[in-house]
């Protein structure tokens, strides 16, 4: 019988005091923009959660429309569209 791993709740923090919106698209969500808001902060930190599967994970945050890396991520991957992606992995 196989045994599905269990998904684990990973964080994403982004500094962006003069965003008026923030969210977090990646492979494990395919790439939807919508699904995962995040929530700020009084300094201007924003802060969301998302439920991943144990493996490695594309990502980027839409800040206010466009689309960037995770600064505080030193792992990145090239996409199609000529740019990186983040990289998480989730063990």
């Amino acid at each position: 019988m196989a045994r599905i791993a269990a998904a684990k709740t990973a964080e994403f923090k982004l500094y962006a005091p003069q965003a008026k919106r923030v969210s977090l698209a990646g492979s494990f969500n395919n790439w939807n923009t919508r699904t995962l808001s995040a929530k700020k902060d009084s300094s201007g930190n924003w802060t969301v959660k998302a439920k991943l599967t144990p493996g490695r994970h594309e990502y980027k945050f839409i800040v206010d429309g466009s689309w960037m890396n995770d600064p505080r991520c030193n792992s990145h991957v090239g996409n199609s569209f000529g740019s990186q992606n983040s990289v998480i992995e989730i063990k």
